[in-house]
């Protein structure tokens, strides 16, 4: 029996209920994946359940539709291999259940895997992390121009915030005034709904002061609040042609639009970096100093250590390359 997230890859419902194979044979092609496959499959699912869960639609069953959204966030970071990876994984899964229909094989989801490879080739590399050197140097970019300064101040909060806690560009978007606490530590934000709380009893990121006032988000955010005077409601809004403040909340598209916007003005390739950027280059950034794995997870708010382990291999992969080896020794 699968559990009650209906991972049914370790014991093949659908197999188990054949009449016409002997337990032997049955036992036989349970074997034939290896057990680190198997793992890998059930990480994948487990990936996709935390999504449905989020967005408040069934996993099991699933519709099409639901796998092309799921599908069309993840293009928002993970690379195109990964994608069909995790396409295949679901599939399977479908497969294992026993259960009459295949979501992942509706001629949709064939459509919509093509049109993300087709346009969004870029995604073969993820997106590439925002790092301090490059908000230092966008920061330097805000000051060097005519900017309104309410928008400088929106914009570094933004920036700041969305680095510093490791958000999702959904979840800076979602901010509103009642889910931050301040105190003389920093601040505490409440996520009412992370992508990792099944339970759906959402969490909370602190946020402390830090010494250097151009990098504090503490100071960023009640600078803004200050600065627009919004005291209730959505946090971060968009602007009238005016420059007036909107009483709606800014999108998720328009935080990763943001993001581009400056990446490009520093020269770097707008394709390349996106909302998610700011999530990967904390994670990144906070590996490439030497902390510790399970005090990244607490402010990304990973469930799985396997992708806080990518961060910390991506940023270590100089610092302990092969080549320095070499080359030390050989002096």
């Amino acid at each position: 029996m699968a559990d009650s997230k209906h991972f049914y890859l370790r014991n093949n419902q659908a197999l188990m209920s054949s009449h016409r194979l002997s337990l032997k044979a049955k036992q036989s092609i349970l074997l034939s994946k290896a057990e680190n496959t198997i793992d890998a499959y059930e990480s994948d699912w487990d990936d996709f359940v935390d999504w449905c869960t989020y967005n408040k639609v069934p996993y099991f069953p699933a519709t099409p539709e639901t796998i092309v959204n799921y599908i069309n966030d993840l293009a928002d970071y993970a690379k195109a291999n990964t994608i069909s990876r995790r396409i295949s994984a679901i599939s399977e899964n479908f497969n294992a259940s026993g259960t009459p229909t295949n979501p992942c094989m509706a001629p949709i989801v064939k459509q919509a895997l093509r049109g993300i490879r087709r346009l969004k080739g870029t995604y073969q590399q993820g997106k590439t992390p925002i790092l301090l050197d490059d908000l230092e140097d966008i920061f330097e970019y805000m000051d060097s121009i005519a900017m309104p300064e309410i928008q400088k101040l929106r914009d570094k909060a933004i920036l700041l915030v969305g680095f510093m806690g490791a958000f999702r560009r959904s979840e800076i978007s979602a901010l509103t005034v009642s889910d931050i606490t301040f105190s003389v530590q920093g601040m505490e934000i409440f996520v009412a709904s992370s992508k990792a709380d099944q339970e759906g009893q959402g969490a909370v990121v602190a946020i402390p002061f830090i010494e250097n006032r151009e990098f504090c988000a503490v100071r960023a955010l009640k600078a803004w609040l200050k600065g627009s005077g919004i005291k209730e409601g959505p946090i971060f809004r968009g602007f009238t042609k005016n420059m007036g403040i909107r009483k709606s909340a800014i999108s998720d598209k328009a935080i990763a639009e943001i993001v581009k916007k400056y990446a490009e003005a520093i020269g770097l390739d707008p394709a390349m970096y996106g909302a998610h950027s700011l999530r990967h280059g904390f994670a990144t950034t906070a590996a490439a100093y030497g902390a510790e794995e399970r005090n990244i997870m607490r402010q990304t708010r990973h469930h799985s250590v396997n992708m806080v382990r990518r961060y910390i291999n991506e940023a270590n992969k100089f610092v302990d390359n092969p080549v320095n080896t070499i080359f030390k020794k050989s002096r």
